[in-house]
């Protein structure tokens, strides 16, 4: 079986788990009952009964749980939520497809060549201008039509221990359109880790998504494929990756997160490192878990670029089973993604939306966590079209059946960091391994 997933989000990753708990607190659940995993989950619904599945954990599910609610009360259409285990549901949908059982509605973490030529167009609800859903995370084939809609997106992002900022009388911006450059934010990081006594100036998460945004973020492409399928790297790529090998000195950043996987989120929450360069999943975590110290989301730098890594956190599709329940799912979807509709799953669910324009209230009690939200929210606007490149390129892949089973570019680049190699033989040989697995 070939599949490509867009990223869990990491809210079902380490601090997502924590995110979730916290959000579960806060959410008031609908009236709908989950139905379990193992009972009867056909497809083939009727123009008044559809079924409808989805992955995820108490809490995040509760956004789901209101707007079918919510629909059925409204248009007598019932929509039977299925919360299937993530660890196994690509192999439920696949196995569903071979027995002609898929569902009609799905939220999926994957796409797969056995079912995607099922998938309903969801072109009229994408291309819809009052939607304002950002087009650069959409999952389209080579004809245009759009396979899925996110339910949600997740972007990388700076954190700072505000605490640690203010005591050493160092300014940091608080508006995007106020931002820093990557040389700015460590200069000052620097500059509170040394009037401070602080470790470090910066911990990174040991990941390629994270890499990718910085690179992006110097006017890189990162691993890049041209018009053939051919992968490689440009200049900017290969001066950012540099850079980024150099500041990984046990004093900017400790060398134990890319060369051994240490926890720099711990590192971060323990009050002793200036900054974070993580993304939007930990913002509800460390709403409940850092005490210790202030802490605040500050705007991603751009060196000249505004951007980030922005992924799905989930892929909503629908299948085409037969032609009453094909055209009651596209409606259902189409409702779903009226603005005033999804802002209310955003809220309910705690999603990052990937409509513009809404402006989503959530339950957090942290002033810190809010403002976080608000500020990914005026981020993602302004994010170059590079953002969404990643996510866009998984879907062609699985299209052609293929899928990178290891990504190369934390092992590549933890061996440059412990000086095995230079950080250009590392870009090769993550170049080459692309192209080995996803390459033509």
């Amino acid at each position: 079986m070939t599949t490509v997933g867009v990223r869990r989000s990491r809210r079902l990753g380490r601090g997502g788990t924590r995110r979730l708990v916290s959000l579960a607190a806060a959410l008031t659940a609908g009236a709908l009952t989950l139905t379990a995993c193992g009972g009867d989950s056909g497809s083939g619904g009727t123009s008044k009964s559809l079924t409808f599945w989805i992955s995820t954990v108490p809490g995040q599910d509760a956004g789901w749980k209101k707007m079918v609610a919510q629909y059925k009360k409204e248009t007598g259409v019932n929509l039977k939520l299925v919360n299937i285990p993530y660890d196994g549901y690509t192999t439920k949908l696949h196995n569903a497809a071979q027995a002609n059982s898929l569902p009609d509605v799905a939220a999926v973490p994957a796409l797969d060549p056995i079912w995607s030529s099922k998938l309903l167009d969801l072109s009229s609800i994408a291309n819809k201008k009052s939607n304002n859903i950002n087009q650069n995370f959409l999952a389209k084939d080579s004809s245009g039509k759009v396979l899925s809609i996110p339910s949600d997106v997740t972007a990388s992002g700076l954190f700072i221990n505000k605490s640690l900022f203010e005591k050493a009388g160092v300014s940091f911006p608080t508006e995007p359109s106020k931002t820093w450059t990557w040389t700015d934010f460590i200069a000052a990081a620097n500059k509170v880790r040394e009037k401070t006594g602080a470790k470090y100036s910066l911990t990174f998460d040991q990941s390629p998504s994270r890499l990718r945004a910085m690179v992006y973020e110097m006017g890189g492409k990162y691993v890049h494929a041209d018009d053939s399928g051919k992968f490689s790297v440009d200049a900017a790529t290969k001066k950012a990756v540099n850079t980024f090998v150099g500041w990984n000195d046990d004093k900017t950043m400790p060398k134990s997160v890319w060369t051994s996987g240490a926890d720099p989120s711990a590192m971060f929450q323990s009050g002793d490192v200036v900054a974070y360069w993580s993304g939007v999943w930990q913002v509800a975590s460390f709403a409940d878990s850092i005490k210790k110290f202030e802490w605040a989301s500050v705007p991603t730098p751009a060196q000249p670029v505004q951007a980030s890594d922005v992924n799905s956190g989930g892929m909503v599709v629908g299948f085409n089973n037969n032609g009453d329940a094909s055209k009651a799912a596209t409606k259902f979807l189409s409702w779903l993604y009226e603005p005033a509709h999804y802002k209310a799953l955003c809220e309910a669910s705690g999603f990052l939306p990937v409509e513009s324009g809404l402006n989503p209230t959530y339950p957090f009690k942290s002033d810190a966590a809010q403002a976080a939200f608000k500020l990914y929210n005026e981020e993602i606007p302004l994010y170059a079209p590079i953002s969404g490149y990643f996510n866009s390129a998984q879907t062609n892949w699985v299209l052609k059946g293929k899928s990178i089973t290891e990504d190369p570019t934390k092992t590549e680049l933890g061996k440059a960091i412990n000086g095995q190699q230079s950080a250009d033989k590392a870009l090769q040989n993550i170049v080459d391994g692309y192209n080995q697995q996803v390459g033509g």
